[in-house]
Order: structure tokens, then sequence, then C-alpha cells
């Protein structure tokens, strides 16, 4: 059994239809704990300590958040910045989170075709996640594909309903462990490799 851990920063989570079906009851799975940052920082003082010592006890490590102008809104920027030390998650003895899972889980409200190179957004969505797949390696972890919901303004309410279920599912076979990780990682997207998993 795995120890998930969800780093979640969303300022208006309120107004979040999409977010609020995704996380609700999470913290109830086994395994998964739900680490809602603007909660917990509103005044964005980082308990630099505390946040170090859930990475420690967490084998997965997903960074959920709303797509904001092709990043993450600013309080997981800064959680970034600050967690992730040199000496300790980087650099020639900052090995705390070696062979540690990660993983982005986001939501964006533009259609998944438009994040191509002849489209509106010009780059794919994992060419937008670069930093973050490099701050993985940086800190000598395992990146996985995103868990993406595009359209989010769009859905109805039994296709926010099937991405609810698939992203649980996720959670599900994160805390199980034993993930074939060379096949997933061929995929664009974790959604893809869940939809064709039967395990």
């Amino acid at each position: 059994m795995k120890n998930v851990l969800i780093l979640f920063a969303h300022p208006r989570f309120e107004k979040s239809k999409t977010n609020r079906a995704l996380l609700a009851g999470v913290d109830k799975l086994e395994g998964v704990t739900l680490n809602d940052l603007y909660e917990q920082y509103p005044d964005f003082n980082i308990d630099i300590e505390r946040e170090q010592e859930l990475l420690v006890r967490h084998d997965v490590i997903i960074w959920h958040y709303p797509l904001y102008m092709y990043s993450a809104p600013a309080l997981l920027k800064q959680w970034m910045d600050l967690v992730l030390e040199y000496g300790w998650a980087h650099g020639s003895r900052g090995n705390v989170l070696k062979d540690k899972i990660v993983l982005n889980a986001l939501t964006a409200g533009g259609a998944r075709a438009s994040y191509a190179a002849n489209q509106i957004n010009r780059f794919t969505l994992r060419e937008f996640l670069v930093p973050f797949e490099q701050t993985a390696t940086l800190c000598k972890m395992i990146y996985l594909p995103p868990f993406v919901v595009h359209g989010t303004h769009l859905l109805s309410d039994q296709q926010l309903a099937e991405y609810v279920t698939l992203f649980h599912k996720l959670l599900g076979r994160l805390a199980m462990g034993g993930l074939p990780l060379a096949s997933i990682r061929n995929y664009d997207y974790l959604n893809d490799w869940l939809l064709t998993d039967h395990g």
C-alpha cells in the first residue's frame, strides 16, 4: 500500500464545480491525504517543516490545481520554491524525494484539441508542464503524465461524473502500487491509460 498526498491549490475553490466534484470524498479513501494549500496558508506563510514532513510520509505526490494562464496558481509555485530546498530535495545531498512518484492533476477551460501547435494555445499541455517535469527530474522523482479535465465549463453532469470516477480510480491504483510505470509514461495523459487499464 502506498500513501498518496494531494497538494491542492485553488484560490477560488468555492466557485469550482469541477474541482469540488473531483475532491469530494477523497479524504475518506484509504491511503489518500488531501492538503489544501489555500485553506492551510491563506496568508501565504508556508510551514516548510510541516510540508516536508508530509512529503516524507507519502510515496506519491499529486500537484492538483486549475490551469491559470498556462501555469499553476501562485501559492503552489511558492510551495515549490520554498519546500523543495536545495540539499533536501535536490543537489548532490538532496535525496529525500528520490524515487517518489509525482504527477499533475489539473482542470482546464480549453478543450484538449485546442492545445496543439496550430490551435489557439499553440503548444500541447505537456509542453506547458515541462517546468514541473524538470522539477521532478531535478528532485530525482518519477514523473508521470498528467490527469486532466478539459473544457470544464462545458461538461454535462454525466461527463463530470465520469471524470470523478476516473480520478478516484487513479487514486486507488496509485495507493495500490505496483504500477507499470514504463508503459504509463508512453501516454500523453493518465486519463488515456486509465481508460485502457483493466486492473
